[in-house]
């Protein structure tokens, strides 16, 4: 079996190296010192598209819907090469609705189709240890397991078509709603006058943790915002969960409020930060900074 991959960045990266180890893959990559590490792990290398028309699996891990329409069905793109039978596995995280078009359109074509956007950060991506939702026919998704397996320890099968998206969705939203709930106690701690780095010991051993605060605690403590997806880029799904809010009628308070202190981070120019970064926001108000060996009023 031939795989074809595109969008080797964070992510993807890590995902195509894991897959050359038991397949024969061939990444679209345009980045020299890109290209150097990939070729190193075993992986063909090519600056055109369509090369990736000889393949049988093509594997997407793109930043957002447009890229993985444009890959797909822009000039030059995808749909011009690919033949019946193929599969397009679209890792990505991209809109309910822009998966059903794609799906459509793919369908058109006799190419079939599984979105499966991925969770985990890029330290269970090379391990290969990522949680991966399928949407699409059981079937199929059954058929590739052993593919999947090679980037996922734990895959789920969720449903139809766009099935993956709508979990990840709801996973992400959670994990929103969390990163925005420390960012605002958080500085309240140093306020009061309590002990950063107590605090964080007690919050991620105590009832109060979460994922969101096991991996950005001990980045904030030290200053450091760079460790996660830039908020610019994860502002898309606090979109998608309340256009789908709207669109159903279903009241979402908590994910109403986590959005405006997105939406306060991204103004006061924090859009470049992870998550993790939307503490500047209320640090900036009380006047402190949840760092560690930092009093109250001392600057990071």
């Amino acid at each position: 079996m031939n795989i074809g991959f595109v969008g080797v960045g964070e992510m993807g990266s890590p995902m195509a190296i894991n897959l050359a180890a038991s397949y024969d893959v061939i990444a679209l990559c345009r980045n020299e010192a890109a290209r150097n590490t990939l070729q190193a792990a075993g992986l063909s290398v090519t600056n055109n598209l369509q090369a990736l028309g000889e393949t049988d699996v093509i594997f997407l891990c793109l930043p957002d819907a447009g890229i993985v329409e444009e890959v797909l069905f822009g000039q030059d793109g995808l749909a011009e090469v690919l033949r019946s039978g193929m599969v397009v596995i679209d890792t990505s995280t991209i809109e309910y609705g822009t998966t059903l078009t794609i799906s459509e359109k793919l369908a058109s074509q006799d190419v079939q189709f599984i979105d499966a956007p991925i969770s985990g950060m890029r330290a269970r991506a090379e391990e290969g240890t990522l949680t991966m939702m399928c949407g699409g026919e059981q079937a199929l998704v059954d058929e590739l397991k052993p593919l999947l397996s090679t980037v996922a320890s734990n895959i789920i099968f969720m449903g139809p078509v766009g099935s993956g998206q709508l979990t990840k969705l709801i996973n992400q939203l959670l994990f929103d709603i969390n990163a925005a709930a420390l960012a605002e106690i958080l500085p309240l701690s140093v306020k009061l006058g309590l002990d950063p780095a107590n605090v964080g010991d007690v919050v991620n051993s105590g009832t109060g943790r979460s994922y969101a605060s096991e991996f950005f605690i001990p980045h904030v403590l030290n200053g450091e915002f760079s460790k996660g997806y830039p908020m610019r880029q994860a502002y898309k799904d606090l979109i998608s969960g309340s256009e789908i809010s709207a669109q159903h009628r279903i009241p979402t308070p908590v994910l109403s409020a986590a959005m405006a202190t997105y939406q306060t981070a991204l103004l006061a120019g924090h859009s470049a930060k992870d998550k993790g970064g939307m503490i500047c926001v209320f640090e900036d108000l009380l006047d402190v900074k949840f760092r560690s060996g930092k009093k109250e009023g001392q600057s990071a």
